[in-house]
Formats: C-alpha cells, structure tokens, sequence
C-alpha cells in the first residue's frame, strides 16, 4: 500500500478505534444492554418442596431434566456463618471492608459483577491474596428471569472472563441478581437456578438480608443480620451500590460480637467442607482474560483523557468565539467611523504591480485577467507562467490586453513563480492572486489603502468562495466568511495576523526584500511569507473591502488535497518560526502572541473538534440524551451566533447558514481527518509536494457582474 494512502487510512482507524474504546467503556459501565426490570413473585407450584423447604445453597449441576432427586440443597452447620457482599468490587468501600475483615481474621464471600470487576481489577486480586472466596453476580446484574439461555450464557462467560483477567481464577459459586432466600425462588427463577446448575455452578442465596442497602442504622444492620442461638447462616451484605458506611462500622462491631459467641466466618467452601471453588486458569484463557482488563482499563483512561479534551474545545472553541466577536466588534468600529483614514499619506494613488502565477490554469485564467482590466485602480499585470501544458501563457498573450505583460519558466513552483514575478514589477507596491481568481473593480484600490500606513508590510484581502451553490461551495463559504475573515479581523486587532490569502493579498516591495522574498521551504509560502514580515517588524493588517472571488475545490478529493497542503504547510511554517518565541522586539512579540493563538485555534483545537461529535454519538447512544442533545445544539447556537455575526458584516446573505448544523457534523469530520493526516506526515518524517487543483473556471466574474466574454457575446 502507498505511504500517502496509509497516512490516510490511519486518521480513519484512530477515530474508528477512539469511538471502538467509548463503546466498550459504555459497555463495562452498564449503559449497553443494561436491563434493569424486575420481575414481581410468581407462583412456586414448578419449584421442588425440598428446594423451597431446604438450606441456601442449591446444587442443580446433577440436573438432567429428569426426576427432582437430583437437585439438592445445602445448609451451613451451626457457629459457621458465610458473609457475603454483592454488586462490587467498589473503590471506595470495599477497601474498607476488607480492612475489617482481615482486622479481625474472618473470611468472606465476594459476589462480583464483571463490569466492576473488569474496572477494579486489583481489589478482586486483593479479595483473592487474602482468602476470600470469589463468586459471579452476572456482568450486567439484569434480572436473568427475564433473559434467554443465550444472554444468560454470556452474562456468566463475561463475568468469568474479568475475574480470569482480575485474579486468574474461575468460579463455581453464582447468586442471582435480585435474589433472596430459598422459599424465594418460583416458577420464573427456578428454571433460570437449573439452567445455570447445568453450566456447572452452585446457586448460593441467603438465609439473613442485612438490609443495608436501606442504611436502617448500624443497630438495624446488626439484628438483621445476626443469626437465632448457635445456627449457622449466609448473611447478604454489600460493598458497593452507593454509601456503604453503616456497613462497614456495624462489621467493626459485628465480627468481634459474633466470635466472642463461638462463631466462626469462613468461606462457603470452608464452612461446607467442600473443595475450593476456585480453578486456576492458565494458557489463552488467562491471556485473554488479562487482554480484556487492559482494555477496559485503557477505555476509561482514554475516556478521561478525552472528557479532558473535551473541556479543553469547549474552552477554546468558546474562547475562540469570545475573542473574535469583541476584537472584530472592535475593527469594524474602527475602521468603519466616518473619517477613517489608514495613515498620513492617504489616499494611494500610485500604480500598482499585480502578480498572476499560473501553472495550467487555461480554464480560468481569461476570467482572471479580464477581471484586472475593470480596475479602479491603476496597474500593470504580469502573468508568471510557471510551465504550463495547456496553453496558458498563450490564452493571456492572445488577448493582447494593454498593460499585461506574461513571464515564462520552466515548472519550479509558486514560490519561485512569484519572485519572477517580484523582479519584473515595476511599482513598489505588489499585489498577489491566483489564477483561478477573480477581483471587482475596486478591489485593487481597496487593498493598497493600508499603506498609507509607512509601517504597513503587508495587507490580506476579504477572500471569498465564488461557487457556493453546492453543499461543499456552501459549506466553504460558512468557513470563509467566518473561519478567516472574522479571524482576520481578530488577528488584525491583536497584530498578528498569521496569513496574507494566496487569493488576495498585497506587499511592499522593501518588506519583500527585507525577508528575502517568497520561499519554498514549506507548502503554505502565504503564511510562511506573513509570519517573516511581522517577524521583521512590519504590521499585517486586513481590508475588508478588498473583495476576491475564487473558486473553491468542488470534490471531496479536491478539497482535502486542498486542506492537506493547507494544514501541513500551516504546522511547517510555525515549526520554521519556532525561535520567535524566545526572540526579542516584534519578532518575539509575533512568536509569543501570533504562534500560540496560530497553534491553538489552527491546529490543536480542529483536531480536539470531533471530540464533541464523538461524545454527541455516545450520549445519544447511552445517555443522557436530553442533556447530550442540549449541550450539542448550545454549542452550535453559539457557532449559528458568530456566524450570522460575521455574515452581517460582510454583508452576505444568511441563506447559507441552514447547512450549518450539516456542515458541523460532516465536514469538521473531513477536517480532522485531514488534520491527523497532516500530524502523521510531520511525525513520520513525510513528505508532501505542492498539489495541483483541477479548476472548472466557473467563477467568470464577482456576483452580480456580467463576464467580458458574455457582454460581447451579447
């Protein structure tokens, strides 16, 4: 398989395998196939006497289905009592427990359900190493009167499956959830006792309910649990299920109590005589059994790790959010005031170069160029074709329009295309725009104003989707309109404005020179180019006004090239401008506010986005659903909020905004994908080329203008 398809099938299987850990974490924490009914008492007519009338411990393993001599039951010999706790192991409380059970020397039956055992391994080892006797509880604790043979097969396989994990041990012993004392069992749970008889288990119910699951008080727990005169008995207790304090203080004084009266608490096997039920597990049994813990315990590691994360884009996201409507509140404000003027030497008048790279753009680049000859503006145009094989320089040429010029090379790259184009401009100020672009007639002269400004650098246009009428184009000029352009409008504010749009953007030709021109060091030679001009000293500022039409990518495939390029130039431009950060004067100021906001809001937090997508799939699928459904359309009211915001401002149509909520479920997908992808390729030491898109020259001319060729057509 290429590398390239490798890169791309990886960030697939960590997100399968991410969403693969929460279900399972669902699972062990009973929010999959928990079933929590219970059935009310049913007639005993099917139920043998000698079972009803007998001791707590029925043995059905001889049971065929044939005369009831088979089944037996069992009674535990006077001064023995077995004390058995149900529903752990617990965290908090069966420490305790079995700290005063071996404080004061007694035994005990721990009646484990698999999801606790399967997350607190090491308390049912513990409950082992000391001498406890282990017992099934189901994994799920459903009331198996209500389940199949099948699911019942599989709560006492996954059970035995985390105890073989937790201890390296099997079981023989089982007490039914919801169970009770012998004269309890009816014509609903009996067959269910036979059945598990079947599969080799002894059924052991109780003689004594402590009742503390009430917490009645540690007096109550006491009488309830203490046996008539010298009988001996099987006491229900618990360790886990909620406060468990009242039991483990009237232990305390319960073990002493009962063994100053000559009684004796030993495991069930010990009080009968019987051999251990312990098995010890070896081999694939044991390995799989440890297999499985490690899973659940990496699933509720991951689990927090990822609810972390999950507070980490919510804070970011409504950070994000918070910062752009204030700082862009504050640049409209002021660059929208009657008499706003950029500088002493407004307004600019002096003509301007504008630089057209193009490498095989034959589809679109009359539209381009036809578009520059509306200009306001007084210019000169020179096209740089980087080696085309479709005839583009031709196309330009043919068109014989005054005042554009076409430089040819041989194929080296955009980078190397636009210092061609740097060092044939004649004017000292330089426009840059793909050739798949398009400008209004004020465009130009909109985008040179900042530098009336002597301290301007460089200027980023208003750079905006002109083929938004299917769900991708839409979805792109949501992201347009308010991921870049409001974002401009904050990073203008704060100073540190990460990139000048390859689309639209404009330069002094002194701050060019200054950092050596256009490089080809990384994919992203726009960010790359704006982050050395603040490092120079130079400010980046964003006109609004500067409008530019372009066309965005139309295919799936298009646009994560696209975005790749994007995302992977973006990271490899920051790691080339690293030591800002710990540089002085404005290069430092740029490394320790420009880098960590890039960082953050272009990199971490995209990546960290599917994390809410994610947790709205397990919400939805384990609860709580309303409470999932809620936080998931807050955070979209805030985003429907900002982007409304930022559509007013620029005075588009909100039309688009239905696809909003579409938009946040798919394509922040595609977006993350394409991220990790990008991740991947850095860490592996990967290598990408500058990927060429297939444009369709759909964008003729800004909206609401007739394209050239059509007006002659006319």
């Amino acid at each position: 398989m290429p590398p390239l398809r490798m890169r791309r099938l990886l960030p697939l299987a960590i997100l399968l395998a991410m969403m693969a850990m929460l279900m399972l974490r669902g699972y062990v924490h009973s929010e999959i196939l928990a079933d929590h009914r219970i059935r009310p008492e049913a007639p005993a007519d099917q139920v043998p006497q000698k079972i009803l009338d007998g001791g707590p411990v029925v043995d059905t393993r001889g049971d065929r289905g044939g005369p009831a001599d088979r089944v037996k039951s069992l009674d535990v010999p006077d001064h023995r009592i077995v004390l058995t706790f149900d529903d752990g192991p617990d965290p908090k409380w069966t420490p305790e427990v079995l700290d005063v059970l071996k404080k004061h020397r007694a035994h005990a039956v721990f009646f484990i359900t698999g999801t606790m055992a399967s997350r607190y391994p090491d308390l049912v080892k513990r409950m082992v190493d000391e001498g406890h006797e282990i017992g099934l509880h189901t994994f799920n604790h459903p009331d198996l009167s209500y389940q199949s043979k099948k699911r019942i097969d599989w709560e006492l396989t996954q059970n035995q499956l985390a105890l073989e994990g937790a201890a390296g041990i099997r079981t023989s012993l089982f007490r039914p959830p919801y169970s009770s004392s012998a004269d309890a069992l009816d014509n609903a749970s009996w067959p269910v006792t036979r059945y598990v008889g079947s599969r080799g288990y002894l059924t052991v119910l109780t003689t004594a309910d402590s009742e503390d699951w009430r917490r009645p008080g540690v007096g109550r727990i006491i009488r309830n649990a203490t046996p008539k005169a010298g009988e001996g008995a099987i006491v229900l207790m618990h360790d886990s299920g909620g406060d468990r304090g009242q039991t483990v203080r009237a232990l305390d004084t319960y073990l002493p109590d009962l063994q100053k009266k000559g009684y004796r608490f030993q495991n069930l096997t010990e009080a009968l005589q019987a051999p251990s039920a312990h098995t010890p597990v070896t081999g694939l049994d044991l390995w799989k059994g440890r297999a499985w813990v490690f899973l659940v315990t990496a699933a509720d590691d991951l689990t927090g790790v990822l609810v972390v994360g999950l507070a980490v884009i919510g804070f970011l996201v409504l950070a994000r959010f918070g910062l752009m409507l204030l700082l862009s509140a504050i640049h409209t404000r002021r660059t929208r005031r009657q008499g706003f003027r950029w500088g002493p030497d407004a307004p600019v008048t002096e003509p301007v170069s504008v630089l057209v790279p193009a490498y095989n753009e034959a589809k679109c680049i009359e539209n381009t160029v036809r578009s520059l000859m509306r200009s306001e503006h007084p210019i000169e145009v020179v096209v740089v074709d980087d080696g085309s094989s479709d005839g583009t320089a031709r196309i330009v040429e043919n068109l014989a329009l005054p005042g554009v010029r076409v430089v040819r090379q041989l194929n080296a790259g955009k980078p190397a295309a636009l210092n061609r184009g740097i060092a044939n401009a004649r004017h000292d100020l330089i426009v840059m725009m793909d050739g798949d672009t398009v400008f209004e007639p004020a465009t130009v002269r909109e985008l040179v104003q900042p530098f009336a400004d002597p301290t301007v650098g460089a200027v980023a246009g208003n750079a905006k989707v002109g083929n938004k009428d299917t769900l991708i184009g839409a979805w792109q000029h949501i992201e347009y309109v308010m991921g870049f352009n409001l974002d401009r409008r904050m990073y203008d504010v704060l100073r540190c404005m990460p990139t000048i749009p390859g689309a639209v953007g404009a330069f002094r030709r002194s701050a060019l020179n200054r950092v050596g021109g256009m490089s080809d060091d990384t994919l992203a030679e726009d960010t790359d180019i704006t982050m050395a001009i603040h490092r120079d000293g130079w400010k980046v500022v964003y006109a609004e006004k500067a409008r530019a039409w372009t066309e965005a990518p139309e295919s799936v495939q298009q646009l994560w090239s696209q975005r790749y390029r994007w995302c992977y130039g973006t990271m490899q431009a920051i790691w080339k401008h690293r030591r800002a950060v710990v540089e002085r004067g404005p290069s430092g100021r740029f490394g320790r506010v420009g880098l960590p906001l890039v960082s953050l809001f272009m990199v971490l937090a995209p990546l960290l986005a599917p994390l809410i997508d994610l947790f709205l799939v397990y919400g939805l699928l384990f609860g709580p659903t309303a409470g999932t459904i809620a936080a998931w359309f807050g955070v979209l009211a805030v985003q429907a909020g900002c982007a409304a915001y930022a559509f007013v401002l620029d005075r588009e149509k909100l039309t688009p905004l239905i696809s909003l909520p579409l938009q946040q479920i798919l394509y922040r997908q595609l977006m993350y994908v394409v991220l990790l992808q990008s991740w991947i390729t850095a860490l592996t030491g990967g290598r990408l080329r500058w990927q060429k898109l297939r444009r369709k020259g759909q964008v003729a001319a800004p909206p609401g203008e007739t394209a050239v060729g059509e007006r002659s057509a006319a």
